[in-house]
């Protein structure tokens, strides 16, 4: 699939059906988060896959969303930002969340690209998660992300924003480009 087409039919699912996907194109897409920019080389995305029926259960309660026990295999991010804070100090923080971000898009491109189906989860109970899956206190858990395939395949999918309602010239607000002004020699 071309990069234009994933992004553009990229979308949350949360209703899988019950085939179970190949756990080895999972990682496949989590080896795709490998490959963003990271401050000062300093890479702080980990991500573990969990398959096992009662730690995925937990990770539902913990999220409050009934759809995710419907996944066979459920992925958690997380971000450890002691590396980049050390080097960056308070600042640091910042980087490591841009960091997930930018590993977490690559993760749900390669999805979309092998037919898979996810929902970038952001709502649960941290400690809970932490609980679950032994996960230290100084670790960051980013996102959730139940994987499978969608139950109904491709329903129409809404039209995004336009264009023109996010896009600024040379200042905030500025919806229109200005030309440049020549230079006489």
């Amino acid at each position: 699939m071309e990069l234009n087409k994933a992004i553009q039919s990229r979308c949350s699912v949360r209703k899988f059906n019950s085939k179970k996907p190949d756990w080895k194109k999972i990682i496949e897409c989590i080896d795709s988060a490998r490959y963003v920019p990271m401050a000062g080389g300093n890479y702080s995305l980990k991500f573990i896959l969990v398959n096992e029926p009662d730690k995925i259960e937990k990770i539902k309660d913990a999220c409050q969303q009934d759809f995710i026990s419907q996944a066979h295999y459920v992925v958690v991010a997380c971000s450890n930002p002691s590396r980049t804070t050390n080097a960056y100090g308070k600042q640091g923080e910042t980087y490591t969340r841009q960091q997930a971000g930018a590993g977490i898009q690559n993760f749900l491109l390669k999805i979309t690209e092998l037919g898979l189906s996810t929902c970038w989860v952001g709502y649960f109970v941290e400690s809970q998660i932490k609980k679950a899956l032994k996960i230290s206190k100084e670790i960051n858990v980013e996102a959730i992300f139940p994987i499978g395939f969608e139950y109904e395949k491709k329903r129409t999918r809404k039209t995004k924003i336009d264009l023109d309602n996010i896009l600024y010239f040379n200042e905030y607000g500025q919806k229109k480009m200005k030309n440049p002004k020549s230079m006489d020699v």
